[in-house]
């Protein structure tokens, strides 16, 4: 072959390789500029906030359930708690003179279960001198109250429940007999000095004398 004929073939075969290598080079250029690229920020939702489901994705769903009940008995908890601010005692209706002294009316005695009950109302008391000594019980118009007698109450009574001027001591059936004997239109007009211990219970009950 000559040399003019050997630089030819020589040139076409460089020119070629070349080529392919050119070629070899744009297609990775082309396979790298290609690929997507993969964002790792939430699309924001209709409101602009990120998806919910990125933020909390893992979470138990049972862990929230028990977190909503938990909530709810507290709020319930608050609310009984709350609620009791509001309570009253009721020692005022069951109790309302313990503790204390009242002169008073009696309009019933009974016995119940072993117990002795009054039915008792507040009064007073006026003395007179003209023509002669004596107490006048001046009643009031309010409601009657049941009160228990406590087992050991002292009860001293005078005319005319007693036998005398003088009281002495009567047993508690023994009043509630000799007062039930009362006409009803005679008993309020009759007065009692009572003693109520820290339970609202008669301690001590006498009757006014009335000659």
């Amino acid at each position: 072959m000559s040399n003019s004929r050997r630089r030819a073939v020589l040139r076409c075969v460089t020119a070629f390789a070349f080529g392919a290598l050119v070629l070899t080079g744009c297609g990775g250029g082309e396979d790298d500029s290609a690929a997507p690229e993969t964002s790792t920020t939430p699309a924001p939702s209709d409101d602009g906030s990120a998806s919910s489901d990125a933020a909390g994705g893992d979470q138990d769903p049972d862990d929230t359930t028990e977190d909503d009940a938990a909530q709810d008995d507290t709020s319930e908890s608050g609310s009984e708690s709350g609620s009791g601010a509001d309570d009253t005692s009721g020692s005022d209706d069951t109790a309302p003179w313990a503790g204390t002294k009242q002169f008073v009316q009696i309009e019933d005695s009974w016995t119940s279960e072993g117990q002795t009950y009054l039915s008792v109302r507040p009064a007073q008391k006026e003395a007179l001198t003209e023509p002669h000594e004596a107490w006048v019980v001046v009643p009031s118009e309010g409601p009657y109250t049941t009160v228990p007698v406590a087992d050991d109450a002292v009860v001293m009574l005078s005319v005319p429940l007693g036998d005398a001027s003088q009281a002495a001591s009567y047993s508690q059936d023994e009043f509630v007999s000799r007062l039930t004997a009362q006409p009803a239109s005679a008993r309020p007009g009759l007065g009692y000095d009572l003693s109520f211990d820290g339970a609202g219970q008669v301690t001590r009950l006498e009757s006014l004398y009335m000659s």
